[in-house]
């Protein structure tokens, strides 16, 4: 299981997130956050203190928000 970023933190990178992430999965792009689905450990630390609730399991990611599922594992794709 992985967390994945959705769309509330378009345009607002509040980063709360990566101060509590123990294992660093999650990376700054131009736009929002982006967690690595291979580095993440699903702890939820970052889901907690997440101000814009854009984080959640995959498997919580509701259905208007799955296109997100792709856009994070795609971000390190083309790293």
């Amino acid at each position: 299981m992985t967390y994945v970023i959705m769309s509330p933190c378009e345009g607002v990178k509040d980063g709360s997130c990566v101060l509590v992430c123990p294992v660093d999965c999650i990376h700054e792009g131009e736009t929002m956050f982006y967690i690595d689905p291979v580095e993440c450990i699903a702890c939820g630390l970052c889901e907690s203190i997440c101000p814009e609730d854009a984080i959640r399991p995959i498997e919580d990611v509701p259905g208007d928000e799955k296109p997100y599922i792709a856009k994070n594992k795609n971000f390190f794709e083309r790293a």
